[in-house]
């Protein structure tokens, strides 16, 4: 039989161990969250410190920055993993799919797991349209999905990521679902299937655009 000492050891020692640290760290991780957009929704971004937002989440200070390295990561906090997630739909796209339509479908995958983080966005969209450091890092971001999609891009052309052809077609698509985030922003988001309907009809001008590169490079 176990004794409590023992016990304590052996889960220490057992293969569940590190599956029980990460959910643990996951959990603090989403209360940090939490706790900072909250916050910043009623007291706006630069009025809240990262002292503020540890006693909101039941944390030291010292805690939070094992977790994020600045406010500002905080509120994207997803880019990372949204980042990973988009460069390896784009790999593992058949030969026969374009990068454009592998992120089709890697949006419509997104929208299909859940929408669990559709209020944080919320309060995203309207912080970052109020926070000049904030516009500086989505504009950062934004410059990362664009560099993936470039490199995606130019193979479908078959051309080099350091062309103009495959930049041009990538900063397009960026820009379009930046405009279609900021069409929505505020209003009544539409059912899934209107989503798909208006998604589509701005993924027409990127593949009409795509196909007019290719004819001007065969030329």
């Amino acid at each position: 039989m176990l004794n409590p000492v023992t016990i304590g050891t052996f889960s220490r020692m057992s293969p569940e161990a590190p599956g029980l640290r990460a959910r643990k760290k996951q959990r603090t991780r989403e209360a940090i969250v939490d706790a900072a957009m909250q916050l910043f929704a009623e007291r706006g971004f630069d009025a809240t410190t990262i002292a503020d937002v540890a006693a909101a989440a039941d944390i030291a200070p010292r805690t939070f920055f094992g977790y994020f390295p600045s406010k500002e990561a905080v509120v994207f906090h997803d880019q990372e993993a949204l980042l990973a997630s988009f460069d390896a739909r784009l790999h593992a796209r058949e030969r026969d799919e374009t990068a454009i339509d592998a992120m089709r479908a890697w949006l419509l995958e997104l929208v299909a797991a859940n929408d669990r983080d559709a209020p944080r966005r919320a309060v995203r969209r309207r912080l970052t349209d109020e926070t000049p450091a904030l516009a500086a890092r989505e504009r950062a971001n934004r410059a990362q999905f664009e560099t993936v999609l470039t490199k995606a891009v130019a193979g479908d052309l078959g051309t080099s990521a350091d062309a103009l052809a495959p930049h041009l077609a990538a900063a397009a698509a960026i820009a379009t679902l930046d405009a279609l985030d900021r069409f929505h922003a505020g209003r009544e988001l539409p059912d899934a299937e209107a989503a798909v309907a208006i998604l589509d009809e701005a993924l027409a001008f990127l593949r009409g655009g795509l196909r007019a590169l290719r004819r001007s490079q065969s030329s």
